[in-house]
Formats: C-alpha cells, sequence, structure tokens
C-alpha cells in the first residue's frame, strides 16, 4: 500500500467488508464501525457501491473523499450526480473519480497508485490525465526535482483545477504550480483562481488538444478566426498563466522555477568554450525575443585581465577550447557582476584538454558561493553540458544550478522565465483611464437589438449596424438600403449630387460573404450605372444562392483612403469562455493571411494596447516610409469600445468589422455584419463574459449622521495612486488594526492586488467625496471557490471615524454579499479593536475568540438573517445609467 510505505504518520484504517485483514492491517465492515473519524476518505471500490460510501462517509463527518475508481456515469440520473448531491448537502469535498489520486510529500501522504514516492520539494503539479501525473514524477525522480503536491483530478465531480489553483497559491511551501490541462468546466471560476494564483507565483499551464478544433466554417470571418484553442490561449495570457506546449517544455519550467529562479530581465550573456554553440544560442535567443546582453566596458577590461589575448572581447564570450576550471571562475566571476546582464548562460563541450566534470564542480561552487553572498537580485546562472554524464548533472543539482542537455533547451528555458516576467508585470499594471469623451448610448444600442429579436432575426440590418455603432462612437461609413434597382438609383442621389461615387452592395441575410457571390460593385457616378449594379448583384446573387432570401441592396459613398490599412475587428462566441475579441489584418483574404490575435473582454487601453502590438500588422500602423502612422490610440480604443459592446449587450452574439480602415486619419469601418440571439449562457445571473466587467450598477451615494454625502462605486485597476493617498491620510494605529501589524510602506504590487478585482470572487467598494475625489473608506470582500463564504475587511480614514460611514459601507457589503448569493461573511479582528466589534455584534455578527491566537476574534454574519439598520445613515445605490461609458475593465 503507497500509503504505508509513504511513511505517512497519522492513523490509517482499512474498510472492506470481505476481508479481516490487508496487507498486515486489520479491516472494518463499514465506515460506522471506524474507532475515529478520518480527515480523508480513499475510495477503491466498484462503482455501483460509492454513493452508499460517501452517504456513510457524510453522516459520520469525513471532510473529503480521494475516488479513484471509474464508472460512475454522467449527467442526471447518474450515480456521479448523486455522489456529488450527498457531498454538497453536507460540506463534503471530492477528488476525482476516475484518477490516480493525490500525493503530498510535506505530510508523507501518497494516496495515489502512483508507482514510485516523489521526494519532497517547491513545485505542485495539477493533472487531469493520471498518465501525465505518473509521467511528471518519474521524471522529477531522475532530476531530483521534489513536489509540494501532486493531485490528478480525473472526471472533476467536485474538486477542479480552480479549487486547487487556490489552495497552491497560498501554500507557502509551493514556489510554482504545474498545470496538465485538457478543458476548463466553469471559465469564470477558473479566470478568477488563475489571475489570483498567477499574481502570487509562476503557473505554468500545458493544454491538450490544441488541433482538435481545426478550421472550420463559421459565419463571419471573425468565427473562422477564433479557434477553440486560440481563445484559450487568450485565457492564459489574460490571466497571466505561463503557457508552454508540450510536456518536455512543462519539465524545463518545473527546471527553473521549483528552484525560484526569476530573472531580472531578458538580457542574456554567455560564456562558452565552443564559439559556434555561442552563436547558436545567440541565435536562438533573437529568434525567441530575448535580448543578448551588451557587456559593459568594465566588464570587457576584467575578461581582458584573465582571458587569452584574441577571445571574442563579445558575447558570446568564447574563452577558448581548452579553457580550465580556473579560466571558467575567472570570467564566470566578471559576468555576475555585469550591470548588463540578467543571467549567464555557461555553456561546455567536453575536450581532452580540460576535464569537464572538474570545470562543472568549480562552476557550481561559483554559483553556489555568489549566491550566498549576493541579494535575490544577482543574476542568475544556467548551464548547458553537452555530452553530461550522471556525475556532472548530480553536481549542477546539488548547486541548485539549473543544468540542460543542448544550449537550445537552456536558451528556451530562459525565455519561459522571461515571459513569466513579464506576464507578471502585466498582469500588476495600472491601466490609463479611458477617454472621457466615450459615454456610449447603451439605451439606444439596446433597442435596436430588441426590435430585431422582436422580429425573430438572428441579423441586424445595414442600417441597424449604423446605429449601433454610433452608439458606441465607432466610426461607420453611411449606408442605406434599396429594395430593387430603381430604389437602389433614388436612394444614391443625395451622395451622387454631392459629387460621391457610391458602391453597391448585395443585402442578403442569408449570404455572409458578399464577395463570395459577386456582390460587391465599387465606383459608381450615375444613377444608370447604380440602377444597373443593382441588378447586376441581385442576379448573381440568385444564380449563386437560389435558395438565399434577397433583402435587396446598400448604397455607401465610396471612401478614398490610398494608404490606409484594412483591419479586422470582431466578437466571437466561444462555448467555453463566451464572448472573445478578435482582432488582425482584414480584407477579404483575412482567412489567408491569418495576422490575428484574441483577447477576453473587457479590455482597458494597456490590454488594447498588447493586442494590437501581437500582430505582425501593428508595424504598418507605426508608419513606413511616406506613409504616416495611423494615431496611436485610435485602434486601440476601437477595440476598447468594442468590447465594452459585448459587455453590455450580451445578445451580440457575432460581429464582424471587415475592413477597418486605419490610416493618419484615424479608423473607419467599411463593412460589418452582426449576427444576434438571445443569450443562452450566463455565469451567475450576469453577462456571458468569463472575465467579468465593472459593476457599474453598484455605483451610488452614502449618507452620513451628519446628513453629508460620498459617492460611493466600485474600486477600479486605475484607482491605485487614489488608494495610495488614502493610505497616507490613515492614522499608523488604524493601519495596524486593519492589517495586523505595523504599515510604514505600500508598494505597487500591494496596491495592485487591492484596485485590480476580478468583481467576481473579490469586490471593494470606496467612499469618496464628492467635491475632491479622494477615497475617504473603503470596504472589501473575498469569496471562496463555491461562492458560499466571504471575508471582509474594512478601512476608514481616521478623522472620519464615527460619523457612520463604518455603519453604512458594511451594509453596502452586506446588501451586495446576499445579492451574489453568499450565505456567510466573516472576518477577523484584534481584540483590543473595540469599535469594530461592538459594529459587528450591532449588525448581527457572532463573535469567538480565536483558539489558537486569544488577540483575534471571529466574526461571522448568517446572510439569512436580518441586519440591524444604522442609525442615521441611508444608502442609495442607483441602477446602471444607459449613459455610464467605459469606467474599469478586470485584468
Amino acid at each position: 500500500m503507497n500509503l504505508k510505505a509513504s511513511g505517512f504518520a497519522g492513523r490509517l484504517a482499512v474498510v472492506n467488508p470481505n476481508y479481516t485483514a490487508i496487507d498486515s492491517e486489520d479491516t472494518y465492515p463499514d465506515l460506522k464501525s471506524l474507532p475515529f473519524v478520518p480527515d480523508l476518505l480513499v475510495i477503491t471500490a466498484p462503482a455501483a457501491a460509492i454513493p452508499g460510501i460517501i452517504s456513510d462517509a457524510a453522516a459520520i463527518g469525513i471532510a473529503g473523499a480521494v475516488i479513484l475508481s471509474a464508472g460512475l456515469g454522467h449527467g442526471a440520473g447518474s450515480l456521479a450526480e448523486s455522489i456529488v448531491r450527498t457531498a454538497r448537502a453536507h460540506g463534503m469535498r471530492l477528488v476525482g473519480p476516475n484518477c490516480i489520486g493525490m500525493l503530498l510529500p510535506r505530510a508523507k501522504l501518497n494516496a495515489s497508485f502512483a508507482a514510485h514516492q516523489p521526494s519532497l520539494g517547491h513545485v505542485a503539479l495539477i493533472s487531469q490525465s493520471g498518465a501525465v501525473a505518473a509521467a511528471m514524477i518519474e521524471w522529477a525522480a531522475e532530476r531530483r526535482l521534489g513536489f509540494s503536491g501532486i493531485v490528478s483530478i480525473g472526471d472533476q465531480l467536485d474538486v477542479d483545477v480552480a479549487d486547487l489553483l487556490d489552495y497552491f497559491a497560498l501554500d507557502n511551501h509551493t514556489n510554482a504550480i504545474l498545470v496538465y490541462l485538457e478543458a476548463v468546466k466553469d471559465a469564470r471560476k477558473f479566470m478568477s483562481a488563475a489571475r489570483a494564483a498567477a499574481r502570487l507565483k509562476p503557473v505554468v499551464v500545458v493544454k491538450s488538444g490544441r488541433m482538435a478544433q481545426g478550421a472550420k466554417a463559421a459565419a463571419t470571418h471573425t468565427g473562422a478566426l477564433a479557434g477553440s484553442d486560440a481563445v484559450y490561449d487568450a485565457a492564459f495570457r489574460r490571466a497571466g498563466m505561463l503557457r508552454v506546449y508540450d510536456l518536455r517544455e512543462l519539465f524545463d519550467c518545473a527546471e527553473l522555477l521549483g528552484r525560484g529562479f526569476v530573472p531580472r530581465g531578458n538580457r542574456l550573456a554567455i560564456l562558452t568554450n565552443g564559439g559556434g554553440l555561442g552563436i547558436l544560442a545567440i541565435d536562438r535567443l533573437a529568434e525567441l525575443g530575448g535580448a543578448p546582453a551588451n557587456l559593459t566596458a568594465e566588464t570587457v577590461e576584467r575578461l581582458d585581465q584573465v582571458l587569452p589575448r584574441g577571445w571574442s572581447r563579445a558575447n558570446p564570450v568564447d574563452i577558448s577550447g581548452d579553457a580550465d576550471a580556473a579560466r571558467y571562475v575567472s570570467a564566470l566571476d566578471a559576468l555576475l557582476d555585469d550591470a548588463n546582464s540578467d543571467a549567464i548562460l555557461v555553456m561546455n563541450v567536453e575536450t581532452a584538454v580540460a576535464p569537464t566534470e572538474t570545470i562543472a564542480e568549480a562552476v557550481a561552487q561559483c554559483a553556489r558561493d555568489r549566491r550566498a553572498t549576493r541579494s535575490k537580485v544577482a543574476a542568475l546562472v544556467l548551464a548547458a553540458w553537452t555530452g553530461a554524464d550522471e556525475r556532472t548533472a548530480a553536481t549542477f543539482e546539488a548547486a541548485h544550478v539549473p543544468h540542460f542537455p543542448t544550449e537550445d533547451d537552456a536558451v528556451r528555458a530562459f525565455m519561459y522565465l522571461v515571459r513569466y516576467r513579464e506576464a507578471s508585470i502585466a498582469l500588476a499594471a495600472t491601466p490609463p483611464s479611458v477617454a472621457s469623451t466615450f459615454t456610449p448610448e447603451v439605451a439606444a444600442a439596446r433597442r435596436v437589438i430588441a426590435k430585431a429579436l422582436s422580429e425573430k432575426r438572428g441579423w441586424l440590418d445595414p442600417t441597424e449596424i449604423v446605429t449601433l455603432f454610433k452608439a458606441y462612437d465607432i466610426p461607420i461609413v453611411p449606408t442605406v438600403t434599396a429594395c430593387d434597382a430603381d430604389d437602389a438609383a433614388d436612394k444614391a442621389a443625395p451622395f451622387l449630387t454631392q459629387g460621391l461615387a457610391v458602391a453597391v452592395k448585395l443585402f442578403s441575410r442569408d449570404i455572409s460573404h458578399k464577395s463570395d457571390v459577386g456582390g460587391v460593385i465599387l465606383g459608381l457616378r450615375t444613377r444608370e450605372s447604380v440602377a444597373e449594379a443593382a441588378r447586376t448583384v441581385l442576379s448573381r446573387a440568385r444564380n449563386a444562392r437560389p435558395d438565399a432570401t434577397l433583402q435587396g441592396v446598400t448604397i455607401q459613398p465610396m471612401i478614398v483612403r490610398r494608404a490606409a490599412l484594412e483591419l479586422i475587428l470582431g466578437i466571437a462566441d466561444d462555448p467555453t469562455f463566451g464572448p472573445v475579441i478578435v482582432f488582425g489584418r482584414g480584407g477579404t483574404a483575412v482567412e489567408v493571411i491569418n495576422d490575428k490575435v484574441l483577447a477576453l473582454p473587457p479590455l482597458d487601453m494597456n490590454l488594447a494596447r498588447d493586442l494590437v502590438g501581437r500582430t505582425r500588422v501593428s508595424r504598418l500602423l507605426a508608419g513606413y516610409r511616406d506613409v504616416s502612422a495611423v494615431p496611436e490610440e485610435a485602434v486601440p480604443l476601437t477595440l476598447v469600445k468594442l468590447a465594452q459592446m459585448a459587455a453590455d449587450i450580451p445578445e451580440v452574439a457575432e460581429l464582424d468589422i471587415n475592413p477597418l480602415l486605419a490610416d493618419e486619419t484615424g479608423v473607419l469601418a467599411l463593412d460589418a455584419r452582426v449576427a444576434i440571439r438571445k443569450p443562452a449562457r450566463l455565469f451567475a445571473g450576469h453577462t456571458r463574459l468569463a472575465v467579468r466587467p465593472y459593476p457599474s450598477q453598484w455605483e451610488g451615494e452614502l449618507a452620513s449622521r451628519d446628513g453629508s454625502r460620498l459617492v460611493v462605486r466600485p474600486l477600479r485597476p486605475e484607482d491605485e495612486p487614489m488608494v495610495e493617498s488614502f493610505f497616507r491620510r490613515v492614522s499608523a494605529e488604524d493601519l495596524r488594526l486593519r492589517f495586523f501589524q505595523a504599515m510604514k510602506n505600500f508598494s505597487h504590487a500591494f496596491i495592485a492586488r487591492l484596485t485590480q478585482l476580478d468583481y467576481a470572487r473579490a469586490m471593494a467598494f470606496a467612499a469618496l467625496d464628492p467635491s475632491t475625489g479622494a477615497m475617504v473608506g473603503a470596504v472589501q470582500l473575498h469569496s471562496d471557490s463555491l461562492y458560499e463564504n466571504a471575508e471582509y475587511a474594512i478601512l476608514l480614514q481616521s478623522d472620519l471615524k464615527g460619523k457612520g460611514l463604518g455603519w453604512a459601507l458594511m451594509q453596502l457589503l452586506i446588501q451586495y454579499a446576499r445579492s451574489e448569493g453568499l450565505k456567510r461573511l466573516s472576518g477577523e479582528v484584534l481584540a483590543e479593536n473595540t469599535t469594530m466589534l461592538s459594529m459587528c455584534h450591532e449588525l448581527g455578527f457572532t463573535t469567538a475568540t480565536e483558539p489558537t491566537d486569544h488577540r483575534i476574534v471571529n466574526v461571522v454574519l448568517d446572510l439569512s438573517l436580518p441586519v440591524a439598520d444604522a442609525v442615521g445613515a441611508e444608502i442609495l445605490i442607483r441602477p446602471r445609467r444607459d449613459q455610464s461609458g467605459v469606467t474599469a475593465t478586470t485584468r
């Protein structure tokens, strides 16, 4: 039994009605016969017996179970449904079924049927595949890499990837989390957990099934471009996870991240005894987006003193094939002091002149010594030893020097760390506010959608699209519709009299791409040519698609922007993550060019700029030769507007702007299609978005006891400067009571965690002085992954205490928690904070001293009970205004 072999020191009991003993352990006939209540139940019984086992386990108070058995079925009426229902009714958590189990080396717990016991380390592994988990255990054993925990989750009846991300994110013994993912069940839960975990430590994910969807036919170009795996990629990027593409890359990341290494930047210095290998490494580094370190003059001068005449005097540092251990160490010492180097890759090709093992020992010792005497920001040392044997590998592992068989492996691993660092910085970046001039007319847009849905239509007409785009301030060419040739000539007349040429385009709700049936004729300057063009496109459409219904044609003035780029912007609908924003190079060959990127809405300007910057066409937007640059904010702001539309109007199922012209004058939509339908899937009663948008419906006012009114609203990511200023106005004593310790400095990372909320599990309200806009108080809530229990915290500007502001903020938070369906609200209060304890008591919280620390009082509110009214306090939360504009997003 793995449980016994792992050295587990706790109590074990075996339950089996068919035997009196198994593996020298006495057995019990059933769970009710046990002499104690276990913390964990490991089930290997036949599927038919498991519902009864779970029922018995819940009855005696077992908190969790790992179900290794398979064959429980899925959906209504299955054994799985019965098991989950019973477990949730008793607060019992389940891992599995159909998994190899879980292993916690620190507790010496091996509740699995893995072949080997992993060693203790600082990497957690979450795997939807038992085979992948087993392979990782075997690989880690060979590389002497340990784990803080390994959980194979199988069919995820209850505990899923998000739950385990929450757990390992807060585990002090875990430095990095590795995830093998096949599919996400609850996108919003996954995004909340992944984002929170990635803020605290590296989260590396490999997802299988990248080619399963393939290229698919779609009604819009946007839909064709937004493949399922590309959406997952966008989700991982938004959450700050580092994606790799196979197990080999996952192993390489584990090699580095498991030892807690993160470089200062992307500049790599290379030290080698083989010039050719150094050049190959530099080439690979540049290909992956890294930067060869530009050695300082001081470093070159130091190297001149220790290296043979004629050395390369540049990066890569070629110290010649006869280099011995002393030369390696002298050169490495100089590079470790180089201010322009973030990491040093030491490479060695074995020669008959110098023993490779001796050199490895010297390099490893140098790295170990420097790490012991320098700060954690010292340059990282990696090794690539061609033809290294087990002794060399053991030497580097003992010194905690990441080592690789080839220069390619080492450079790729370094760039994983660079990508993780960049993702961490982006995740914590403070976004700028959107231009205040953007105020969408949401009510007007909704009227257009509602009318079309009432007519049981699945597509907006061209003139309706113009109205929709105007509501969101997206420039679009004027468009009129005509039912036949004569009507087309009449509708074109106003444009023609202005001296404008016009375009005639097919109007059919059944034909997605007009160009495919010859449905576009350009450059028309007379009534007669317009009428003839209308007859032609209608005739072509009838011949090509006799089954299609033709509504007529559209007339648009010709827009001539000879240097303009053709872009595509759109909204696609993913079955897992909901709406997705698509951006790239547009035109009729959009699928062939395949220069596109995706992002989950909503977007802020930083996210929109990043989206644009990841395309090839972005280089053209910056201008080239005699072509002027597109205004820097024009395209990102249009993406923000489109993302806001996706957040405001869930009935917009798919949207295509192709092309969007972009030149020095700005942007203009020439053609667009919008598919609409009533949303079939909502997240917890809200929008379809996997990343919950800023909840502007919770903006309002608070009235204090003295009659003064304060603005109250959810915190936004761009509020970081306001929050920092607020902390400076709070007394040191009040900060100590809030954070349970003296607080002098508030870092960017600390404040970013308070302001960059997901508005799903984390929420915070700020009270603002209406005359100055300054923050004077805040209350915060963070719920568990099941959205049942939440912890709160509150802080007021010290000179405003005693005016009812705390009452009002707490009542607002309780109102919000109830609206979210939470069951309990809890907090920790220092016993000396009698003011807070008194307010909690009057609000209906129960109090109990923390058994392990009598300085702390636990307070809990049952949200099913009524809450006391605040004397003289008033809360006014107004419904979301249609003229709300874009105020924030979830990063």
